[in-house]
């Protein structure tokens, strides 16, 4: 692949299964596919950008329909490799007015197989933004070492780098998801963050103007604080703070929404909006996909998403 591609991001890809009725009534799983940092990718593919994606994929029967449904999609695929540990997978409940129920299997699975010989330098040089998650890091610590090689490579490069923690206590840890953190921050560029899990557990302060303003002084230019307590985002670039408002109320399925935003404000920053234009474009991405069901398959397209944006912003 010698075209230069918008965004790389890096991580692990899972198999979803889902239902709309409660898991014991269940009687049919509709398959798709999830995972955060391949959310992202897709997020951004959908608004127009060239995204690749760096994972490993199990060579068991899901196979095919991951890399066929991936190059459908255009997603860039050329660093893609097989392994012969089995692809993770999700079961998800979303039935009407109740809870929703999750079970997830990835324990060693073929994404935790990712290492720094999995990074190739020309790729990433050949990038303009480079996005993992903590999520990918909690994999292993071969994982953990690819993203760390990759950031550095980028920095060497001049090729921006954009980093959630995602922090969820079933993954990992809260001290070692702080030195994942702390390993990278150097390399950082764009840091999403949400308040309720990340900045409060990783950082161990609640104020949004506190949290941004630390993260400057750590040499992280652009900080997006995703908080549901003031219904909205705190973007912080340039010296300046500006609060944006979610974009809908109406939620019908949050899974991946973080991420959707993520990959709809990756896209905009590499196509020339600001970072509070592109916090105002992403808003838009996950309110529509928090209305649908499925992680990646209720993400929106380009045409419906740019629409609106003008619409309200002229």
């Amino acid at each position: 692949m010698n075209e230069k591609l918008d965004i790389i991001t890096i991580g692990e890809s899972l198999v979803e299964l889902s239902t709309n009725a409660k898991m014991a009534d269940a009687e049919c799983l509709y398959k798709y596919y999830g995972g955060d940092a391949l959310a992202a990718a897709i997020s951004a593919l959908r608004m127009g950008s060239k995204v690749g994606f760096i994972t490993r994929v199990g060579n068991d029967p899901f196979k095919d329909y991951l890399l066929d449904s991936w190059q459908k999609e255009g997603l860039d695929i050329s660093q893609v490799k097989l392994s012969p540990e089995p692809n993770g997978l999700y079961v998800i409940s979303r039935p009407s007015g109740a809870e929703k129920e999750l079970a997830v299997y990835r324990k060693k699975i073929a994404p935790s197989k990712l290492s720094v010989d999995d990074i190739d330098e020309n790729y990433i040089k050949n990038a303009g933004i480079i996005y993992a998650s903590g999520v990918t890091q909690s994999l292993s610590p071969s994982a953990a070492e690819a993203v760390e090689y990759a950031f550095k490579i980028a920095k060497e490069n001049g090729v921006k780098t954009a980093y959630d923690p995602n922090y969820h206590a079933a993954l990992t840890t809260v001290e070692d998801a702080k030195d994942e953190f702390f390993r990278l921050s150097s390399y950082i560029d764009i840091l999403f963050m949400n308040t309720k899990s990340d900045s409060l557990n990783i950082l161990e302060i609640d104020s949004q103007e506190n949290i941004i303003k630390k993260l400057w002084d750590m040499g992280i230019g652009t900080v997006v604080l995703k908080s549901e307590e003031k219904h909205g985002y705190f973007t912080g670039s340039n010296g300046n703070i500006v609060f944006t408002e979610f974009y809908t109320d109406e939620c019908v399925d949050t899974t991946c929404s973080g991420d959707t935003f993520n990959g709809g404000f990756l896209h905009a920053v590499t196509h020339g909006f600001t970072e509070v234009e592109a916090s105002k474009f992403a808003s838009i991405v996950a309110g529509i996909q928090v209305k649908g069901i499925g992680a990646i398959k209720s993400i929106p397209y380009r045409d419906e998403v740019y629409a609106i944006y003008r619409g309200h912003n002229g």
